[in-house]
């Protein structure tokens, strides 16, 4: 049988891409690894994201005792939903990092229906009003935010679609407007609630994974030209939204008002200096700074840790965003890579933009820290996205994993990528 013609999963990786899978998702699951639990998985990757919420349990309670006492008499309340969340996000990590990723194509539909039935619902009359938002759905003395959820969704749905459609992907009616329209209506599920933050999200990750895929630079261009226009209105055509970019580009004009949470956050990094005043000496936790354990808990950790401790915490989060990049590289199977770029993308957007909101490089969005914010749903749906990316780990890693990702193309199973 003669060797068949391969692109990599990332055009612009050229030869160091992995090779596509032939045949039928069918026959694809039937050649999964022969024995999956053999090779080991990114133990780097999962040593770090243990850390960080471990780290994250710490800060937790460090910037929330206080409004924990006073509010529910308890100051390890807090804490104590996290550290339940924390073991059944550790639970599932494991679990699912044993579940062969390749699965995920034939539930790539129904994963994506129950995400976006779970946004419907919220705006539909079964969320939970928090602040003036409806995000999350009450379940016993929990509440979970459907948008955590819809997200990873989104991602394993888009990462099948390209896989599927690698040879049409530069195509406009369908390669680009089936994955713009499907994640732009989940994006405006987001927006009534409101979520900006999250609709923004599934926006650039759509935009990411389209452009690894080999989409159409000018069709990416295009879009976002045309988005303008409408992110303009979204924001002048909403009083809170226009008051919040006021806000963020002068905090201080509006100290005691719009720009309170800001520039509290700001005090809190300049009051830490480089070494910081030591965990649990922080002021700005002191009912000062709202939202301190969950939006804003990088800058109790720059009051309390300093400049060090959070060039520490983005240390960590830039180790675990190289070790998914490195997964998707060196797997072979293109659903594979691409899913590991759209989870590690996933998690590296909110880590970015949360921080960025409590430096004020970025106007207020209602996102936690991955793995370090105070929010069950938030932290559970991430571990569990972290043990995928751990199972593609896994199956980049094993060489069997690699045979059966070529999908038999040639006779002696190696890959043949269009740089060999």
């Amino acid at each position: 049988m003669g060797v068949e013609s391969r692109r990599p999963p990332f055009p612009f990786l050229g030869s160091r891409g992995a090779a596509d899978l032939s045949g039928t998702e069918n026959r694809e699951l039937r050649t999964e690894n022969a024995a999956p639990g053999a090779a080991p998985f990114d133990h780097v990757l999962a040593a770090t994201v243990l850390s960080l919420v471990a780290f994250g349990l710490v800060m937790i309670y460090s910037a929330s005792h206080v409004l924990a006492e006073r509010t529910y008499h308890s100051g390890t309340y807090f804490l104590s939903r996290q550290v339940i969340f924390a073991v059944l996000g550790t639970t599932a990590m494991i679990a699912v990092s044993y579940v062969p990723y390749r699965l995920y194509r034939l539930l790539a539909y129904p994963i994506l229906l129950v995400g976006l039935a779970a946004l419907a619902a919220v705006v539909g009359g079964a969320g939970q009003t928090i602040r003036g938002a409806t995000r999350w759905i009450p379940i016993g003395p929990f509440n979970i935010e459907p948008s955590e959820i819809a997200k990873v969704a989104v991602v394993i749905w888009l990462c099948y679609s390209v896989a599927k459609k690698r040879e049409l992907v530069k195509s406009f009616s369908i390669g680009f407007v089936p994955h713009v329209l499907l994640a732009g209506g989940a994006a405006f599920l987001c927006l009534l609630q409101p979520d900006f933050g999250s609709a923004m999200i599934l926006v650039v990750l759509t935009f990411s994974i389209l452009f690894v895929a080999g989409a159409r630079i000018s069709y990416l261009l295009g879009s976002v030209m045309l988005a303008v226009p409408v992110v303009w209105q979204l924001v002048a055509g909403s009083a809170y939204r226009t008051q919040r970019i006021l806000s963020f580009l002068d905090p201080w004009k509006e100290r005691f008002g719009a720009g309170y949470q800001l520039a509290q956050s700001q005090i809190s990094f300049g009051a830490g200096g480089v070494l910081g005043k030591g965990i649990g000496e922080g002021q700005q936790k002191l009912l000062f700074l709202p939202d301190a354990h969950n939006d804003f808990i990088s800058a109790i950790v720059g009051e309390e840790l300093g400049l060090i401790g959070v060039l520490v915490l983005l240390a960590a989060v830039g180790v675990l965003l190289a070790r998914g990049f490195r997964t998707a590289t060196r797997c072979r199977d293109p659903f594979g890579s691409y899913l590991a770029f759209g989870i590690t993308m996933l998690i590296g957007l909110q880590a970015l933009i949360n921080v960025g909101v409590a430096m004020g490089a970025f106007p207020t969005k209602g996102l936690t820290l991955p793995f370090v914010s105070y929010g069950g749903s938030s932290l559970l749906v991430q571990m569990a996205a972290v043990g995928i990316l751990l199972n593609i780990s896994r199956s980049a890693a094993d060489p069997a994993g690699a045979a059966a990702g070529t999908g038999g193309g040639g006779t002696d199973g190696r890959t043949t990528g269009p740089g060999r």
